[in-house]
């Protein structure tokens, strides 16, 4: 079983569950996760020969949640990380693991602190690099502008999807989770919403949960999510703008080091415009990306969905890094 410990970072603490000894592997969660999304991963690469790091990203369960929208921005989760990496491993450049959110942290870490971290992998979510403007001009134009609901809009005002969340933390987790699973039939997740209504509204219930997720495992994270509320997990959402002004100095700048990514048929993370090949976009910006798999009807949980499959993928690249 990991070892947990709270990390003085300086300017705040994060909880890091930690297994093994060897090389530093920090693996960083996304939306609404916790440490506990690693629970497959962390035993294997500590087995393996790694030092297996995954945190609660600041705003989660047992790392501190600043209050302002801004101390959200990627700018302040790139630090968080490097701070991990100087706290458990200051000699030599640690490895990054991200999964959903976790994704575009370890990438743009990986990015703007090419020394710092030898390695990247993530789950979901690829690099596509630096855009020409923020995503939310892009969502708002897209979806808002014609009276379509998206997600990621409806997060921007304050206080709205939180009070939506916390009013049912379990109902709530349970019906985004199945929603963008694998297991959800085609059409879970609705289209036909207009940008005023609630997230929740015609999402499912499912009866039975996927085995995947245990009824001990919702235990966890709506344990979590009781401590630390759904402030600062939103909060991250609301930075799009902050993000791409930090950013933006980076945008010519490829991600140099061995990398790893594994998504799903069935992710909508992974599928979210549609076009062209997402993974021979990404060959562009990240032109050392050794591994890269997408798993037939697999969704939004990539390492939860299914581990062994992952791991089968994420061991020997983390073996093969030397």
């Amino acid at each position: 079983m990991p070892e947990f410990r709270i990390l003085n970072l300086g300017n705040l603490r994060l909880r890091a569950a930690i297994q093994g000894q060897g090389p530093l592997v920090i693996m960083v969660h996304g939306f609404p996760e916790s440490w506990y999304s690693w629970r497959h991963q962390i035993g294997p690469v500590a087995e393996a020969g790694f030092t297996a790091c995954a945190i609660d990203v600041r705003g989660y369960g047992g790392s501190d949640r600043p209050h302002p929208v801004e101390a959200y921005a990627m700018e302040h989760m790139v630090a968080d990380i490097a701070g991990v990496a100087d706290v458990l491993q200051p000699d030599a450049p640690a490895i990054l693991l991200g999964h959903d959110w976790g994704a575009p942290m370890v990438w743009n870490a990986a990015l703007t602190r090419p020394e710092r971290f030898s390695a990247v992998g993530a789950l979901s979510v690829p690099y596509l690099g630096v855009g020409g403007r923020p995503f939310s001009e892009i969502f708002n134009l897209l979806f808002t502008a014609k009276n379509r609901f998206f997600y990621q809009a409806y997060f921007q005002a304050e206080g709205v999807a939180e009070a939506e969340a916390e009013a049912d933390v379990r109902g709530f987790l349970r019906k985004f989770i199945y929603a963008i699973s694998g297991d959800a039939p085609e059409g879970t997740w609705p289209n036909d919403k207009t940008a005023s209504d609630p997230l929740l509204l015609g999402l499912t219930d499912p009866d039975p949960f996927p085995a995947w997720m245990s009824e001990a495992d919702l235990d966890y994270y709506e344990s979590q999510f009781r401590i630390s509320g759904l402030r600062g997990p939103i909060n991250r959402y609301r930075n799009h703008e902050a993000d791409h002004a930090w950013l933006t100095p980076f945008a010519e700048r490829q991600i140099l080091q061995p990398a790893f990514f594994v998504s799903g048929t069935k992710d909508m993370a992974f599928n979210m415009f549609g076009g062209a090949d997402p993974i021979e976009l990404m060959r562009k910006k990240v032109p050392n990306l050794r591994i890269a798999d997408v798993l037939e009807g697999c969704g939004h949980w990539t390492q939860q969905e299914r581990p062994e499959e992952v791991n089968a993928r994420l061991i020997p690249w983390l073996k093969g890094l030397g």
